[in-house]
């Protein structure tokens, strides 16, 4: 019933929100801070979390928050992770399976203000690798994890095919041309991912999307406006 209520929430929304100026789409498409502060009243089950307070063992890489990603520079203010709550839900139970594996979860993104987006396409607008802003990505719906395995014993990562953020047909999700350990250890994350609701996307390996991501409206929200 819940969930009946929110989309009749979303189609009122879509017919009633103002115009704004986004370059790329219609601002009907994308929440603002008000709008979403009012989806989650009626439906405060789909809310954005803060991944860490309900995965604390999780280790977090926020690239964007650093000078260390594509872009070369900083395009968060604060290293913090969120996502929709049956997202992070749904991690919780992957987290605890790699537990039993002895590994972990290292994040290196996961919500992303739609602003964001638009600013990584307009410098590399390579749509195999960054997001179209006429639609937007699954990360500013709140509903996809950059992430990799770690060693539990050693902090370590496991070896994978590339780093975070390749622009290279090695970090294909299903590239063969690779040594065997990094192959095994890019599957075992897609199984443990897919057994838990989340599918990686075909050019990254490290990419997953939450399997009910359509659910969920575009959102342009600093992370210092989430609570």
């Amino acid at each position: 019933m819940k969930h009946l209520i929110t989309c009749l929430f979303l189609v009122i929304f879509y017919h009633s929100a103002p115009a704004q100026h986004y370059k790329y789409i219609d601002s009907s498409k994308v929440m603002d801070l008000k709008s979403y502060q009012q989806q989650i009243k009626v439906d405060p089950d789909i809310r954005l979390v803060e991944i860490n307070k309900y995965i604390p063992g999780i280790v977090l890489d926020i690239r964007y928050a650093t000078a260390n990603n594509f872009m070369h520079r900083k395009m968060y203010q604060q290293a913090r992770a969120f996502a929709r709550l049956p997202v992070v839900l749904a991690l919780k139970e992957v987290e605890a399976d790699l537990k039993t594996r002895g590994l972990g979860i290292k994040i290196y993104d996961a919500y992303r203000p739609y602003a964001v987006t638009v600013k990584f396409y307009e410098e590399t607008p390579d749509t195999n690798y960054v997001a179209d802003p006429r639609k937007g990505s699954k990360h500013n719906r709140g509903c996809a994890i950059d992430m990799s395995l770690i060693d539990l014993k050693t902090g370590k990562e496991l070896d994978m095919p590339t780093g975070f953020d390749s622009f290279s047909k090695k970090a294909g999700a299903n590239y063969a041309d690779l040594p065997k350990q990094e192959i095994d250890n890019r599957e075992l994350l897609k199984s443990v991912m897919a057994a838990h609701g989340f599918r990686v996307i075909a050019t990254e390996w490290w990419h997953y999307d939450f399997n009910g991501w359509a659910n969920y409206p575009l959102l342009d929200i600093p992370f210092s406006e989430i609570q």
